[in-house]
This record gives C-alpha cells, sequence and structure tokens, in this order.
C-alpha cells in the first residue's frame, strides 16, 4: 500500500471512531512508526510501506480507536520544551502544570531557593522536579507514593541528566519526612479530580487510560488538598512557599481552607490563587510568616 493511501485509510478510521484532530494525529502516529518528518511524509507520498511498517502503524492506529492518548502510544509528550517519557503509570503532563512551573519561577523568593529544601510532592512523571532542577541548579527531593511513577521519574532523570540533582522518595504525601522539616519551597499538582467528574464528565482518553491514582481526589476532590493544607505548616520554614495546582472551580474553596481551616497552626503572611491564561482558578500560593 502506498503511503497516501495507508495515511488516508487511517485518518478515515480515526475519524469514524470520533477522533477530533484525525488528520493530525494519523500523520503524527505514522511519521512515527516510520521515523519520517511531516515533509518527508509529503515527499514520500507515493512509496510502498513494507508491510511489517504497515502492520505496526495499523496497531497504533488500532489503540488511538480504543481512545489510548497519542502520547502513551508513542511513549513520550513534550513539556517544557523537553521530551518526557510516560506510561499508563503517570498522569500525561499538561500546560496546566507549565503554568504552575511558569509561577513558581517567577514567584519564588531567591532566598527559598537558597535556605532550606524544595520538595516536588506528588512527582508522578518527574517533570516538575525536572524543571526545577533544571531551571534553578538546585537539588530536589521529588515523592510520590507510586513506585511505578518514581520509575518513570528516575528514567526521565537520566534521560535529561538530572538525577544526581534530585532524590526520589517514596512516600504517601508528607509520610516519610519527620515531624518537623526545613522545606522553603513545595511544589505540588496532587490529585484533585472529584468523584462524580471522575466517573462522568471525563474524556475517555483519561478515564479510560489515564491513572486513577493521581486524578482522584476524592468526593468533591479536595481531600488530597485538605491533607496537604494540614501538614503544610509543620513543614515549611519562615518564609517558606508552597504552590499547588488547583482545579479550576476550587479556588474560593482552597482560599478558605488555607485561611480560615488554620486558625490553630502557623500563619501565612500571603494566601493568592493564581489565574491561568484562559482567566480560570489554577494554582495555590501560600508564604509562611
Amino acid at each position: 500500500m502506498r503511503l497516501t493511501e495507508l495515511l488516508q485509510r487511517a485518518a478515515t478510521e480515526l475519524e469514524l471512531a470520533g477522533i477530533e484532530e484525525y488528520a493530525l494525529e494519523a500523520r503524527l502516529l505514522l511519521g512515527a512508526c516510520l521515523g519520517k518528518t511531516r515533509t518527508e511524509l509529503f515527499l514520500l507520498g507515493q512509496e510502498e510501506v513494507v508491510e511489517a511498517e504497515q502492520t505496526k502503524y495499523l496497531g497504533f492506529i488500532g489503540r488511538r480507536k480504543n481512545r489510548e492518548p497519542v502520547a502513551y502510544i508513542l511513549g513520550e509528550q513534550e513539556f517544557w520544551s523537553m521530551p518526557f517519557f510516560v506510561s499508563p503509570a503517570v498522569l500525561i503532563p499538561r500546560p496546566e502544570t507549565e503554568f504552575l512551573l511558569d509561577r513558581v519561577l517567577a514567584l519564588v523568593a531567591p532566598e527559598n531557593l537558597e535556605k532550606g529544601a524544595l520538595l516536588d510532592l506528588c512527582c508522578g512523571s518527574g517533570v516538575i522536579a525536572a524543571v526545577l532542577a533544571k531551571e534553578t541548579g538546585k537539588r530536589i527531593i521529588a515523592a510520590d507514593i507510586s513506585p511505578l511513577a518514581l520509575a518513570v521519574s528516575r528514567h526521565n532523570l537520566c534521560r535529561h541528566g538530572l538525577a544526581g540533582q534530585v532524590a526520589l522518595v517514596q512516600a504517601d504525601l508528607f509520610s516519610a519526612f519527620r515531624r518537623r522539616c526545613n522545606f522553603s519551597l513545595i511544589v505540588s499538582n496532587p490529585p484533585y479530580v472529584g468523584r462524580f467528574d471522575l466517573e462522568n464528565n471525563l474524556e475517555p482518553e483519561v478515564a479510560k487510560h489515564e491513572p486513577r491514582l493521581a486524578l482522584d481526589g476524592g468526593v468533591a476532590g479536595m481531600d488530597f488538598i485538605l491533607r496537604i493544607c494540614r501538614e503544610v505548616p509543620r513543614l515549611l520554614c519562615p518564609g517558606g512557599q508552597l504552590f499547588m495546582e488547583i482545579g479550576a472551580d476550587q479556588g474560593e474553596a482552597t482560599r478558605l481552607l488555607f485561611t480560615e481551616g488554620l486558625k490553630d497552626s502557623p500563619g501565612f503572611e500571603k494566601i493568592e490563587i493564581l489565574v491561568d491564561y484562559a482567566g480560570r482558578d489554577r494554582v495555590l500560593h501560600a508564604r509562611m510568616a
């Protein structure tokens, strides 16, 4: 079968399966399968594709028709202009988390990169730890409850030559740390999807394929946010900062947790909800007094 015929067949199958960007994804998967750029695919359109490559490509298309994300099929996702390995053990890195990191790097106090430890909490694929290590040059601690996610993190850190800068820790949130710690910066993308949305409102790519462990934030999506709120005062040093990704409908509830729910704990001198480029609540920024 000629390349153009194979590409057209695949695009049609994806369109019938309800894939919105069917033409783009058919071309992307073919390019990855054959090791060709978009321009090369165009120039070689009349060439025959050998049977083994046809079989591999149509296997990719079959997986995508089942709504498996392209990133899992290819085993890679770009984030912060860097390639990262991804598997169904971890969430696929998203633009919302790039916004989180953008705000961290813009707003972190310079002294907080020097005076205490830096923590990536719920590290998943390791993208936050990798970017922090790359952009700050500092040592990072990265924690996650899932050993499979930590293996993905390790792969990505080694890939980018950052393994020596990041210590990986298996922990249920802060469970691996002492009663008192001295973190000057904590960055977290915890599970924050509510149970109803998890069961009814997510796209098939997310609901069927991404890890529930990294998504499920409890009935209202606030379980992990509440736990972090309760535990973080003992872990941040004076002046230490917390940046946490949240759901677009969780800004006010999160702000109230950190203002009203901590009256008997060491206080914060600053609590703000940062709005992303689409105008949605996206990041909690809190700084200890």
